[in-house]
């Protein structure tokens, strides 16, 4: 048999298993737990809020410096048609999106997450979800009484560690070894900013290469460090629309924390419609081992905006598949039925407001 028919032959198969593996919808293993000790509880759980998991705190490693060198600072041209060949070649192509609601009750803060990771093969998109519900108070007694009721003086904060222990988890255990991987939302921010760092050698463990996508931000990390932009541009989102046409890129710049040099990233910024540019982000030792692939993967990730080609969701279609998914799993959730069918007797208020 040709060597290259084998080769085929062996790329078919570990799609098939792939597949088997993916088009799922899991449920965290405390998932149950919780909502029963919600129950004995009888916590009242109201209607839920969407939410961002926002790590816009600081979108770089603190004191940390700007590194120019890595190319010619000028504007690089963009192919989408070599993008388009990229993405019908054999490499799977993954994309990660979250999907957040928050329920404020009087005893603590629930959060209802659907982390959604989506494959895209050669006629469609096989999804892979996850459920996740955390309850946290700060009734220290509350939580010690029920195990699966988290008690935490932070809320908020503890909520966005374990959605990153999640995100980490899940995206391992399912993402395809010998992939490329886009995430939405940055490589570094927030408070724990340092979890996913730390995580990148087991990403690439699998030969899985993160790339991270960030479409908001008012960093002026550039514009302050390079003389020339210095109070002309608000951000430097404002600096790459100006310096940029469309289907161009900048060159690629390097921050990295001075105290700690694993706490790094390269990133550029790409302008694919008339719009804001969006910064794309690659761990240091990804952009490293890649180095040779970038420039088409680069092309790829313009290919795949061009295709989604939507000024107000302005993602590579990927993350907006994902985004999709995880909505739309969310809304497969009544918790306030779910409660109910474990024996919840709602409050009189709870009774009225809601029908049960």
């Amino acid at each position: 048999m040709d060597l290259s028919l084998k080769q085929q032959n062996t790329t078919n198969i570990q799609k098939r298993k792939t597949m088997d593996i993916l088009n799922r919808l899991v449920f965290h293993s405390k998932f149950q737990d919780t909502i029963s000790d919600l129950n004995k509880l009888n916590i009242k759980l109201p209607t839920p809020m969407s939410k961002d998991m926002d790590f816009q705190a600081y979108m770089f490693p603190p004191n940390g410096e700007l590194v120019t060198k890595i190319e010619e600072i000028k504007p690089y041209d963009l192919d989408a048609k070599k993008g388009e060949t990229f993405a019908h070649s054999n490499i799977p192509i993954c994309a990660y999106d979250e999907s957040v609601v928050d329920y404020s009750a009087l005893e603590g803060e629930g959060y209802l997450t659907s982390h959604s990771m989506v494959m895209l093969s050669q006629d469609e998109y096989i999804p892979m979800n996850l459920l996740t519900f955390y309850f946290y108070t700060r009734a220290k007694k509350m939580a010690n009484e029920h195990q699966s009721i988290k008690y935490s003086d932070f809320p908020e904060v503890q909520s966005k560690r374990d959605y990153l222990f999640d995100k980490i988890e899940f995206l391992l255990e399912y993402t395809p070894p010998d992939s490329i991987l886009f995430i939405d939302g940055p490589l570094i921010g927030g408070d724990y900013y340092t979890d996913m760092i730390q995580a990148i050698d087991r990403f690439l463990a699998k030969k899985i290469l993160p790339i991270f996508f960030v479409k908001n931000s008012e960093s002026n990390l550039v514009t302050n460090n390079m003389v020339k932009l210095s109070y002309e541009f608000n951000s430097d989102m404002h600096w790459a629309f100006n310096f940029l046409k469309i289907g161009q890129r900048t060159n690629f710049f390097k921050y990295i924390d001075k105290h700690n040099p694993d706490n790094a990233k390269i990133f550029c910024y790409l302008k694919c419609l008339d719009i804001s540019p969006q910064r794309i982000e690659f761990p240091v030792r990804a952009y490293a081992l890649y180095k040779d692939s970038i420039n088409s993967i680069l092309d790829l990730i313009y290919y795949l905006l061009i295709v989604q080609g939507d000024k107000k969701n302005p993602q590579v279609r990927p993350i907006a598949i994902a985004e999709r998914y995880a909505r739309e799993t969310l809304k497969l959730i009544n918790l306030k039925k779910l409660m109910k069918s474990s024996g919840l007797v709602p409050t009189m208020n709870e009774g009225r407001g809601f029908a049960w």
